[in-house]
């Protein structure tokens, strides 16, 4: 039998179509655009999702035998809020998971709500990108169109509900609305009420290995499909990438390297970072994952590359730095082009270059990046650490994962071995593997991960260049709160400005 995976990304959705035994037969890209009405702001057209994904479905099919298609998996990027009609309409574009507006929002649930209450409720503290504050903003800003919403999805879940008609959605992409009570997996009535909203305008919820429907007759003749193909309830992409790359069970590990950047660490018992600073969400698996996500990840070397540079051979430019400058690079780089969450939860902190000289070079820039970038992931990784979990070796996925020097200056930031695994497509792979769960292909997500993850390379960390590392950490660690007010004086004045 074959299964197609859905990566529902920000800028593109990916799809692979994958036998029964792991192997990926094909893969389908198609982009689409995203819009920034504001600085801070973060917004896409679902009906772009659905041209991409009902477009790109038979493209992926093309060569291949339709009618052995079994099952359809997708992982989605997380948090953006679809608002639908009594039609099934969309009723605004939906406001992404990096989109930065709820500040206020953020501030009245940390902090009259208060932080305790809300992580008692949920398991978690607000933060910008959360579903739930941006319900806050919008009945406070657009009420006429808060009026209207019959439906409230996230991402992924709007393309299940064109594939199939089920308004759903699984547990994992449900923890990061700040509206599910994560302990007992159920939506939490106190948020709900707060928000003013009503269980009935959200989607049932599911394990992400539950299948919630077939093919609707119609979607199914348009694609060419078999109205049998089952779908399953699917997982925000974190967890579908985790799943992707095997990291289930008590403290496994897997790092992201795409647009955002994640350290996502499995668990067999639902647990809470007391500090907040990390999230405490359901897994794909049914269990448990602590994550933290930061907000600019490969997203931070794109912009350096294409829209400073106005270069796309990334090889080329990362070739320009000798290994004779790793641990050695007197520039640093704060990654929050896009504000940041984990583990700071501060909208107003932007992107900064710092040490620079007459003798900086483009290169010492490129570096600076991709160092950056790792610097903000160990701070992840330390809270993680903090809290007695004991992280030696992690999985690696995603774009960045793709670049040799970038694996070598992560392991050794981090001072962890990587594994890189034999397929690069983790929230798709994870995807068409939860299908096959759901299709009864394995008895359960844990068996298909065993079955058919495999490494293809380890990246080592070594003794002398991670002692550099973490003499640079300690100094990209003082940047940040020595930057702070800044940032808020800064703030300050782009909103008095957009106000006049």
């Amino acid at each position: 039998m074959l299964y197609i995976g859905i990566d529902l990304g920000t800028s593109a959705v990916k799809l692979l179509l994958m036998d029964a035994s792991g192997a990926v037969l094909n893969t389908v890209s198609r982009s689409y655009p995203i819009s920034f009405p504001h600085p801070g702001w973060s917004e896409q057209d679902p009906r772009s999702w659905r041209e991409a994904v009902l477009g790109g479905i038979p493209e992926l099919m093309r060569g291949f035998d339709a009618s052995a298609v079994a099952g359809i998996g997708a992982g989605g990027q997380m948090h953006g809020l679809v608002a639908l009609d009594s039609a099934g309409e969309v009723i605004r574009p939906a406001i992404l998971w990096n989109d930065g507006r709820t500040s206020a929002e953020v501030e009245y649930l940390n902090g009259t709500v208060g932080r305790a209450e809300l992580s008692r409720r949920t398991a978690n503290i607000a933060f910008a990108g959360f579903t739930a504050p941006k319900l806050l903003w919008l009945r406070r800003h657009e009420p006429e169109n808060f009026a209207r919403i019959s439906k409230i999805m996230l991402p992924k879940d709007y393309i299940n509900y064109i594939l199939t008609g089920v308004h759903c959605t699984d547990f994992s992409d449900a923890s990061g609305t700040l509206l599910l009570d994560v302990e007992h997996r159920r939506w939490s009535p106190e948020m709900l009420s707060l928000c003013g909203v009503s269980e009935a305008q959200l989607p049932r919820l599911y394990e992400s290995y539950d299948c919630v429907g077939t093919l609707l007759p119609e979607i199914a003749d348009a694609l060419g499909l078999p109205r049998t193909v089952r779908v399953c309830a699917g997982a925000g992409d974190n967890a579908a990438a985790a799943i992707g790359t095997g990291t289930v069970g008590g403290g496994a590990c897997n790092i992201s390297l795409g647009t955002s950047g994640t350290v996502f660490i499995s668990g067999e018992r639902f647990g809470v970072d007391p500090n907040n600073a990390l999230h405490s969400f359901a897994h794909a698996d049914g269990r448990w994952h602590l994550m933290g996500c930061m907000l600019s990840a490969a997203s931070c070397n794109r912009w350096l590359m294409e829209d400073v540079f106005g270069s796309a051979d990334y090889a080329a430019e990362q070739a320009l730095i000798g290994s004779s400058r790793l641990g050695e690079n007197g520039v640093y780089f704060l990654p929050y082009l896009m504000g940041e969450r984990s583990p700071i939860n501060d909208t107003d902190a932007r992107g900064v270059f710092i040490g620079m000289t007459m003798d900086t070079k483009r290169a010492d820039l490129t570096q600076a990046v991709l160092e950056g970038v790792a610097f903000a992931i160990r701070d992840m990784l330390s809270v993680a650490r903090s809290l007695g979990l004991d992280i030696r070796r992690s999985m690696l996925c995603g774009g960045g994962a793709r670049s040799p020097l970038w694996r070598e200056i992560l392991a050794n930031v981090l001072g962890i071995e990587l594994d890189i695994p034999v397929s690069e497509q983790g929230p798709g792979m994870g995807g068409a593997m939860l299908a096959m769960t759901a299709c009864g292909e394995y008895a359960s997500v844990r068996e298909c991960c065993a079955a058919l993850v495999r490494v293809k390379e380890r990246v080592l960390p070594t003794p002398e260049l991670t002692e550099k590392y973490a003499r640079r950490y300690e100094a990209f660690r003082r940047i940040y709160p020595a930057l702070r007010d800044v940032f808020r004086d800064m703030a300050a004045l782009e909103n008095a400005s957009i106000g006049g």
